[in-house]
This record gives structure tokens, C-alpha cells and sequence, in this order.
């Protein structure tokens, strides 16, 4: 059996905006997407959706009477799945499984509906309907009319990734043809940037004193710089080779590290070690050109990702890059989030540096992209994706 699995489409929203093209160009220029909101009684830095994302996401908040009261996170997915079936040349008769995960889910509507039940004793009707982790794909499915498998499931900030791993073990097993995965994530709350700042892992760099508040990728740090964004990715899966393919999927690996807390994570990542080697499993490490790393920004979570690495690829690594310096940490959406800047690395042969790092010059054509994720608890998922 061709163990191949094809992307043939990928669509998001995110502070980057909605389409491929203009984001690609963002990644080229040096500038970060993060802006100030006044949340939890003070100005935050956040990676927010740019105004024409919000009306598009308006938009389609509207273009149905049930979607009124639907959280964010519910209606970023709808978006970006709407338009990767239509890339894709999925239509009503194709049987697809969708399987869409939120690290946090409805966030915005969850906190409202419970200040509302605190501030009145009462709690309204669709509070637990519009809620539940359910809610993102059974929605996405009623928006496409799908009838094939539906998934929601919460794996902390590896979500996407998980969802694409369950992707590729539907399609190898010969269950499904087809699978529509991804995350979604809308976390820009008072209460869960309280979460983050509880956790002491929250930037606190003034933004108009530095050009970099979030310094993922800078392994010297000496504070946690960590800031949160919001979006939404999605990625069509077909089995085997596609004439119409962007990109192959030809390594899956996860594993979960052994707590010793609640957010633990050992010196050198065994999890990543684990999952890095188990998508590698078939291909050799010196084959790899490029590794787009998790690094939120935090002390910790850069550093032993890094010495991962080092400890699979030895002498010879890979070049290293991240895309949380510039959107944020995007919770259960960021693995999605990073497969696209890989995606479009290698549509456009191009590798996309850290600016605030060392440069690293790309010396071949770019062709096989390791992507990385990890969440809370140690749940890692590693991804390898070939040029088509």
C-alpha cells in the first residue's frame, strides 16, 4: 500500500489574513503581527485577526440564522474549511471525515455565558450547546453537508497535529478516502491570558520599547516572552499520490513525555527525541532541509526543543525556524499553523529566517520540511512533508 497521504488543499485565517499569497509576502517582511488590547485591566500584546479577516468572519457569521450565537473559534474553522474544500474540488457527493480540534474550544462564549450565570444565577438556554468540544466539527459538517466521520478533540497545543495524525490513520487504515483536519482557536480572554500570566510564561516586553516582544527562536533569553494569537487552519488530506497534491505527507511520529507535573517537559524534549525519530522512521535524518520548531517563546519550551533536535540530527541539523515571533502562540491551532509556513517554504523554495537569530543560508532546494508541535503534558507530534 502507497503509505503516501496527499495535502491537496490548506486554507486559514490568522493575523496573517485569509489568503496564501498575501501571507507568504508578510513572512518576507520582518514585522510582527502583534497589537495591544486592553484586557485584564491592562494594555496586552496579542496576535489578532487583521480587520479584513474580521469581516470575513462576520460575513460568515451571517450567512446563516444558527450561526448567530456561535463562538469564534467554531466560526474561524467554518471559514477556512469552507474555502479548502472549494481549493480542493470536494463537493456534496464526496465522502470526507472531518476531524477539527481547539485547545480551549469556545473560550469568548464559555467565560461569557459563566459571568453571566455568576453575575444573575441563571444561564441561558444555548449555553451548553454552543459550547461543548463537539461543536467545531459537527458545525463544520452541517455547513458542508458532509455525511462521513465527525471529530473534536482537545490535545492541548498539539492539537491540529493530532487531528492531522488521525487524518493519516484513517486514510492508511482504508476507512476513508478523504479527511478534512485542522485546529481552531480563538483564546484572547482576560481569563486566559490570566491562565498564562498565572503560569509566569506571558511576555511582559513593551513592544514599543523592543522590536521583538516575543522571541521565540532566541535561545539566550533570560525571561518567558510567550504572547497568545488566534486562528484557524485546515488541511485536505486524500490517500496516495494526487495529481492535484501540494504536498506529501510521508512521516507521522508522536509520543508523550513522562510527567513529573502538570506541564512537564525533560531537559532534552524526550518527546520530541521519540516523535522526531518515529517520523523519520523511513528517511534519513541527512535528507531533512528544514524543521519548523514549536518554540513558543518560553525559556524552557525553546531550549529543550532545541537540544532534541541536537540530539537526533547530531552535528548535522537541519536549518531551524519558528512563526510564533510573528503570530503568536495560537494554542490547539499552532501545529496547523505551522505546517502552512512549510507548505509555503516549499511551494516557494525559499526558507524563511528569524530575523532577530543568526541568518542561515539555505544551500538546496528545499524538499523535505520536518514540522514540530507540543503541548502541555508533554504530547508531541512530528510531521514530515515532501514537495510534490
Amino acid at each position: 500500500m502507497n503509505k503516501k497521504i496527499s495535502i491537496t488543499a490548506f486554507s486559514s485565517i490568522s493575523p496573517l489574513g485569509n489568503n496564501a499569497e498575501e501571507i507568504w509576502e508578510k513572512y518576507l517582511d520582518n514585522q510582527h503581527c502583534f497589537s495591544k488590547q486592553f484586557l485584564d485591566q491592562q494594555q496586552t500584546s496579542v496576535a489578532a485577526l487583521d480587520v479584513e479577516s474580521k469581516q470575513i468572519v462576520a460575513e460568515v457569521r451571517e450567512s446563516d440564522i444558527k450561526y448567530k450565537f456561535l463562538d469564534d473559534s467554531v466560526l474561524f474553522a467554518l471559514t477556512a474549511s469552507r474555502k479548502a474544500v472549494e481549493k480542493a474540488g470536494w463537493n456534496k457527493e464526496d465522502v470526507f471525515g472531518i476531524n477539527i480540534g481547539s485547545s480551549r474550544g469556545a473560550t469568548d462564549l464559555f467565560e461569557k455565558h459563566y459571568k453571566e450565570y455568576i453575575d444573575t444565577g441563571k444561564a441561558q438556554t444555548l449555553a451548553s450547546p454552543t459550547t461543548t468540544l463537539g461543536n467545531i466539527s459537527s458545525w463544520i459538517a452541517h455547513d458542508l453537508q458532509s455525511v462521513g466521520p465527525e471529530i473534536s478533540h482537545s490535545i492541548t497545543c498539539s492539537t491540529a497535529l493530532h487531528a492531522l495524525l488521525n487524518g493519516v490513520a484513517w486514510l492508511r487504515s482504508g476507512m476513508a478516502d478523504k479527511f478534512l483536519v485542522g485546529g481552531s482557536e480563538a483564546p484572547l480572554t482576560d481569563f486566559t491570558i490570566a491562565q498564562m500570566r498565572a503560569l509566569k510564561i506571558y511576555s511582559r516586553v513593551d513592544q514599543e520599547e523592543e522590536s521583538w516582544p516575543n522571541l521565540a527562536f532566541d535561545f539566550e533569553k533570560t525571561q518567558n516572552t510567550m504572547i497568545l494569537g488566534e486562528g484557524a487552519a485546515v488541511c485536505c488530506l486524500e490517500a496516495g499520490e494526487k495529481e492535484n497534491a501540494i504536498a506529501y505527507i510521508t512521516g507521522v511520529g508522536y509520543a508523550t513525555e513522562i510527567l513529573e507535573h502538570n506541564i512537564s517537559i525533560s531537559a532534552e524534549a524526550d518527546c520530541f527525541q521519540k516523535s522526531m525519530k518515529m517520523a523519520l522512521k523511513d528517511t534519513n535524518s541527512e535528507e531533512i532541509d528544514a524543521i519548523v520548531m514549536h518554540a513558543p517563546g518560553t525559556i524552557k519550551g525553546d531550549l529543550t526543543e532545541l537540544r532534541a533536535i541536537e540530539k537526533v540530527f547530531g552535528a548535522k541539523t537541519p536549518l531551524l525556524t519558528t512563526n510564533k515571533w510573528k503570530i503568536g502562540h495560537t494554542f490547539g491551532a499552532s501545529g496547523i499553523l505551522s505546517l502552512e509556513l512549510a507548505l509555503l517554504m516549499l511551494q516557494h523554495n525559499t526558507f524563511v529566517n528569524v530575523p532577530f537569530a543568526e541568518v542561515q543560508k539555505q544551500s538546496k532546494p528545499l524538499k523535505k520540511i520536518l514540522i514540530n508541535a507540543v503541548g502541555f503534558g508533554g504530547n508531541a507530534v512530528s510531521i514530515l512533508i515532501e514537495k510534490a
